[in-house]
């Protein structure tokens, strides 16, 4: 059969992109190797994120007394919580194989590859072979956890971020490979869960790759919480002892061994653009696994797309999921269709949550801008303290002369439903008094957004400001 398009990979990049061809009426299909959804829906986003809100019920039970509430330490049945999540990952990857069979998308299941432009090599489950043709092919291959020497992923004594997922119990001590943010999503889960937790960071901050200051007051919330953080620290081997795992870490050049039941190593993703043969045929592919894309995320090759972790950073769902639109778009021939986003949200499921987009003060300074900045505290929010979350803020960076959004900065409670309305702001170039002026409803967390932009004139009602 002849394709206008095909699509490899149903992940969020990819099922998204062919719904929207489909949409534009170009006859789709999608090949997928192991399971629709992707990575995100059924071992990343999604069952990562039920997983978190269980985690924080536990931890909301524990800390009712504060209320009047009196209750028991809670229960958990591990089986049983597997399974709740198994069920939210089952209702959404089954939707989306209805939407692509309700948009007439054709889904082959098997591993592909690439044998020229139009033209691909299907192979089943079964090992038979199988060619599809096609007019335009795009690349949605997402990307694969990196596994450090000594401490390869078994499942049992060294668990990937996918293994976390699907524990059969609840270990009682975890040392974490890694503080950025798939690291600390779930190890706070396990810390909720009533595991000892301690981290095992190569930089010099968690979270090395967010806005420094939110990184610094997330240092602060582990410290407070008494969860151990080693900083400058390399991870060198495990052995098993009657005691446990025995892990031998470089803290800043000194030698020192922890014992734990379970390592969690996290130290990124890697792309999956490489050992796929697409160099052969005319793919330009970064020695990292990156594809290299235009504004269209057309390869190097004409008439080969790729969008999603492998098209580049940053890995997100919702970028890849932007791409697949753009991808979309430039194949059925609409003008102007183009990757140019003026901001991407980033968003951290950890306790408080963090979320950020724009500029920072030092991004700012180093673009050419002269950057001020106002904050928040949500110690100073009503709604705040009714939810029992005061922990942490949100601070607005603002050009001086033309008072344009730069970016914002939150960590606190539920900053990942909040940071879209800054995300909006800085897309269609509104101005700090623009956010101030506009009308939040009382009593909310949102108003903590409306106060910051109001610090950043040194005019916010609820904190004293020195003019």
């Amino acid at each position: 059969m002849q394709y206008d398009v095909i699509v490899i990979g149903a992940g969020p990049a990819g099922y998204v992109c062919a719904i929207r061809c489909a949409q534009l009426g170009l006859k789709t299909a999608v090949v997928e190797r192991e399971t629709v959804g992707g990575v995100c829906l059924n071992v990343g986003c999604i069952p990562s994120k039920a997983l978190i809100n269980a985690g924080k019920t536990v931890h909301k039970i524990r800390s009712a007394e504060v209320m009047g509430i009196t209750a028991g330490e809670p229960k958990i049945d591990v089986a049983k919580l597997v399974a709740w999540k198994e069920g939210i990952v089952g209702k959404l990857t089954g939707g989306v194989a209805g939407l692509l069979k309700n948009h007439k998308i054709d889904l082959h299941m098997g591993e592909a590859k690439v044998l020229a432009a139009g033209k691909i090599e299907l192979t089943g489950s079964d090992g038979k072979k199988s060619k599809l043709d096609c007019k335009n092919i795009v690349l949605a291959l997402g990307s694969s956890p990196i596994e450090i020497p000594g401490f390869a992923f078994d499942g049992k004594q060294v668990w990937s971020s996918t293994d976390a997922l699907v524990p059969g119990s609840i270990p009682k001590r975890m040392l974490v490979i890694g503080g950025g943010y798939i690291g600390l999503e779930l190890g706070l889960v396990y810390r909720n869960l009533g595991t000892e937790i301690r981290v095992v960071e190569f930089m010099n901050r968690v979270l090395p790759g967010m806005e420094a200051e939110l990184s610094k007051e997330m240092g602060r919330s582990l410290k407070k919480r008494k969860i151990p953080v080693h900083l400058e620290a390399k991870a060198m081997g495990f052995k098993k002892t009657k005691a446990g795992l025995e892990v031998e870490v470089d803290i800043k050049g000194k030698k020192e061994k922890f014992t734990c039941d379970v390592i969690l190593s996290t130290v990124g993703r890697r792309p999956n653009g490489k050992g796929l043969g697409l160099e052969e045929v005319g793919v330009n592919v970064s020695e990292a696994g990156f594809i290299e894309v235009d504004a269209q995320r057309q390869t190097s090759a004409k008439g080969i797309y790729a969008v999603g972790d492998c098209a580049g950073q940053p890995m997100l769902a919702h970028k890849g999921s932007h791409e697949g639109l753009v991808a979309a778009a430039a194949i059925a021939g609409e003008a102007g269709a183009a990757y140019d986003p003026a901001c991407i949200p980033a968003v951290i499921f950890t306790d408080p949550e963090i979320a950020s987009v724009g500029l920072s003060m030092e991004e700012a300074k180093a673009a050419g801008f002269d950057p001020v900045e106002g904050k928040f505290p949500f110690a100073a929010s009503g709604r705040a303290m009714a939810l029992c979350e005061t922990e942490g803020w949100v601070k607005v960076v603002g050009d001086r002369s033309s008072d344009k959004v730069l970016g914002v900065h939150m960590i606190g409670p539920e900053v990942t439903e909040l940071i879209s309305e800054a995300a909006l702001a800085i897309e269609m170039g509104a101005t700090v008094a623009d956010l101030a002026q506009t009308i939040h409803p009382h009593p909310t967390l949102p108003e903590c957004l409306m106060e910051a932009s109001e610090a950043v004139h040194k005019m916010a009602v609820h904190i004293f400001q020195k003019k």
